[in-house]
């Protein structure tokens, strides 16, 4: 509805050497929610801008998406950042270098800022959605003489493979369920490999099911590893049983971490009051979202050094990174939830209040 993207929609496609699935998230200010689901389970962001004379500086200025979206992006762990720079082809920038270096001038800073290194994991690309130009093949020299980079299946195909860890224990957060002659779940295998046969259990209510098919893509398989966007059909559980945010373990080694107490690293990148203890928002991790609450100030962090300092002040502001302690504002409830250090893409989050990404943090300590 509406012409803007909701649901995270999915796709594949393959190029010589990759299997490569989309996740396309909403851009759209209200839909931030589903879109951290969506770039939870990704390895690579792609982040379409606009070279169109206005569009490209009303998404960039302060409080615009493409600074929201560049954040959470790093949040959540993707591990490469293609910006591809797209209406190269319209009238107001008709393939200008100029235009395009502008972008890549005013974007890289915040780029640096959010943690990616440009020359080693970030690269730009100029192209035309309408006419294709430069996602596949190079539109000529006599188009864009001073674009001498790869294309952009080009720069996918040469991506070296991702390390995964095979080996270790199962952690498959769950970001869909629905019934279809069973139970069926759906996520991406962050790590260790299921196979049709074994028996998992759901975190945080250890419920114990089996795995009885396996659906990549829209093939049914006897096995997959991390890495893989995969469905499952289980047994012995109700879908109701199930919410977005459970993980899947296996049940040979430690299944996640349950808690509803646990210490932060938070960068505060956008709030106009302080934050004090009894602060409350919503926490997104991976594909959790419950409200917490600020209960403890332990530590600030000079974003320089790194090092730790005493707080002068019962609170943080804008521009402070802090160690604070949060809890669960629900009495009783719990969530998976890893340290950073363990798993990255189950221990960062972000904090959001009324529609606005607040903060940014990484899960240093879960408390029993």
């Amino acid at each position: 509805g509406r012409g803007k993207t909701v649901e995270v929609g999915r796709a594949w496609f393959e190029t010589q050497t990759k299997h490569f699935t989309i996740l396309d998230a909403p851009g759209h200010r209200c839909f931030v929610p589903n879109m951290i689901g969506g770039a939870s389970q990704a390895d690579i962001a792609i982040l379409v801008i606009s070279a169109r004379k206005g569009e490209f500086e009303t998404g960039f200025e302060r409080g615009g998406q493409t600074r929201e979206h560049i954040m959470l992006v790093k949040t959540v762990s993707v591990r490469n950042l293609i910006v591809l720079v797209n209406k190269m082809d319209d009238p107001t920038v008709n393939w200008n270098e100029e235009r395009y270096q502008e972008i890549e001038r005013k974007l890289s800073p915040y780029l640096k800022m959010c943690g990616f290194k440009l020359e080693k994991d970030t690269i730009f690309i100029p192209c035309s959605g309408m006419t294709g130009a430069m996602l596949i093949k190079h539109p000529g020299p006599e188009v864009v003489p001073w674009y001498t980079g790869p294309t952009f299946i080009e720069y996918l195909d040469g991506i070296p493979s991702f390390d995964r860890k095979i080996d270790g224990c199962l952690r498959m957060p769950i970001v869909g369920r629905y019934k279809d002659m069973g139970v069926i779940v759906l996520g991406k295998i962050e790590s260790g490999q299921v196979r049709v046969g074994d028996r998992c259990l759901i975190m945080p209510n250890r419920t114990c099911v089996e795995v009885t098919n396996i659906y990549y893509e829209d093939i049914e398989t006897d096995s997959s590893v991390c890495g893989e966007n995969i469905r499952l059909k289980l047994k012995n559980v109700e879908e109701e049983e199930i919410s977005p945010g459970f993980v899947l373990c296996d049940m040979i080694h430690e299944p996640c971490h349950v808690g509803r107490v646990f210490d932060a690293q938070v960068a505060i990148i956008d709030c106009d009051s302080i934050i004090s203890i009894g602060y409350s928002a919503m926490l997104h991790l991976y594909t959790t979202a419950v409200k917490v609450e600020l209960k403890k100030l332990i530590a600030l962090i000079d974003r320089k050094t790194g090092n730790k300092t005493n707080l002068f002040m019962p609170f943080i502001k804008q521009d402070q990174t802090a160690i604070a302690r949060f809890e669960l504002s629900e009495p009783n409830a719990t969530i998976c939830i890893e340290t950073y250090k363990d798993f990255p893409k189950l221990g960062r989050f972000i904090l959001r209040k009324n529609d606005r990404t607040i903060a940014v943090g990484q899960v240093l300590k879960i408390n029993p």
